[in-house]
C-alpha cells in the first residue's frame, strides 16, 4: 500500500507539473534527472535553514549537489519562473503580487506548504505580560505608556517598530494613529534588523519594559519569550488602515517547470517538506546560542531535536539512509 500510494503520488506530481505548463518554462522536458541543484537565497535566516535541510537530503539521499544563488524577493520568484533556479523553499505568497497569476498560468510549480503559521505584530516580554494582566491588546498599550518611556521624550512611551522600507512597518505606524497611540507615544523606525533585536535583547538583559514590531519565525523569538498582543480580527479591508491583526503568510515550496518534470522523486519529498514556524525559531536560536552554521543547525535539528521530521518527509528506506548519514 504504501508503495502504491507513493507512486500515485509521484505520478501526479509529474502530471502536474506538465498541467502546469512545464514546456513553457524551457522547452519540452527531456526527463534527464538533474542533479545539481539550484535553492533560492533571499536572505533571510529561515530560508537559508530550510535550504540546509533540503540540501542535506538531497546529498545523503539523492546523491545530489546543490548551491544557492541569491536575490531580492521579486528577482528570485522571478528566477525560478526562467528556470534559473531550481527551487524556492519560501516562497512568500502574500508578498509576491504575481504569485497567483503566475501559478494559474502554470508558469512553475507549488509543491506543497513549508508553513503557515508565521505570526508578527507587536510583542512584550513574558515578564511584562505577567506583571501586568490588564495589557493584553495593542490597545491596552493607552494605558501603560508610563512602562515604556522613550530616552529622549520622558513625556511619552515608545514603540519600536519595523525595518526602515518595509510595507508592514508603515501599516503599524497607521495602527498607532488608528488606535490613538499617537497621543501617548512616539514610533521608532528601526534602520535594520539587528538594531531592532539589540533593543530587544537589551530591554530582555536588564529585564527592563519593551513593545516592539517582530516577525516569526526568527531566532530571537525562538530563544526569549515574547507575547504577541492581541488585536481585533485580520479585516482585508481595513488591514492598510492600520486595524486588525496581521494576517499569517502562506509560505509554500515551489519548484521551477523544467525541475519538477525531471526530477518527480526529490518534487516528492519536496511536496512533504514542510515543518511549524516554532521549530524553524528553535534551530535559529540554536545557531545563535551555540555559534552553529546553517549546515550544523540541520544536522542538530534532524539528528536531535526532531528526527520525527524525517519520517514525515521521506520514505522509511529513505528516512533509514538518512539517519545512518548524520
Amino acid at each position: 500500500m504504501k508503495k502504491t500510494t507513493r507512486s500515485l503520488l509521484l505520478s501526479a506530481m509529474v502530471l502536474l507539473c506538465v498541467s502546469a505548463g512545464c514546456s513553457a518554462a524551457g522547452g519540452a522536458a527531456t526527463g534527464k534527472e538533474k542533479t545539481a541543484l539550484t535553492f533560492a537565497d533571499v536572505g533571510w535566516d529561515s530560508i537559508k535553514l530550510n535550504n540546509a535541510l533540503a540540501g542535506l537530503v538531497a546529498e545523503k539521499v539523492f546523491g545530489y549537489t546543490w548551491q544557492e544563488t541569491p536575490g531580492s524577493t521579486p528577482i528570485s520568484h522571478e528566477a525560478l519562473l526562467k528556470g534559473e533556479i531550481d527551487v524556492h523553499m519560501e516562497e512568500w505568497t502574500g508578498n509576491i503580487p504575481s504569485y497567483a497569476p503566475d501559478l494559474r498560468a502554470g508558469r512553475f510549480v507549488e509543491l506543497g506548504v513549508n508553513f503557515d503559521d508565521n505570526r508578527q505584530g507587536f510583542y512584550i516580554p513574558r515578564y511584562v505580560a505577567d506583571r501586568y494582566p490588564d495589557l493584553k491588546t495593542v490597545k491596552d498599550l493607552a494605558r501603560h505608556a508610563e512602562l515604556f518611556p522613550d530616552p529622549e521624550d520622558a513625556s511619552r512611551g515608545i514603540v519600536y517598530g519595523g525595518i526602515v522600507g518595509w510595507e508592514i512597518t508603515e501599516i503599524m505606524n497607521r495602527k498607532i494613529a488608528a488606535y490613538g497611540l499617537d497621543e501617548h507615544y512616539n514610533y521608532f523606525v528601526s534602520g535594520s534588523d539587528a538594531v531592532l533585536s539589540a533593543a530587544m535583547v537589551s530591554a530582555w538583559d536588564r529585564k527592563a519594559p519593551i513593545v516592539a514590531y517582530y516577525w516569526e519565525p526568527t531566532w530571537l523569538l525562538g530563544k526569549y519569550d515574547f507575547i504577541l498582543l492581541e488585536d481585533e480580527p485580520y479585516d482585508a479591508a481595513r488591514f492598510q488602515e492600520g486595524f486588525g491583526a496581521c494576517p499569517a503568510v502562506t509560505v509554500t515550496v515551489a519548484a521551477s517547470n523544467e525541475f519538477a518534470a525531471s526530477n518527480p522523486e526529490f518534487c516528492a519529498f519536496l511536496a512533504r517538506f514542510g515543518m511549524p514556524a516554532a521549530v524553524i525559531s528553535e534551530a535559529l536560536a540554536y545557531m545563535n546560542s551555540s555559534n552553529a552554521g546553517y549546515k550544523e543547525a540541520a544536522e542538530w535539528l534532524l539528528a536531535k531535536s526532531h528526527p520525527e521530521l524525517l519520517d514525515r518527509w521521506l520514505s522509511p528506506e529513505q528516512a533509514a539512509r538518512m539517519r545512518a548519514a548524520l
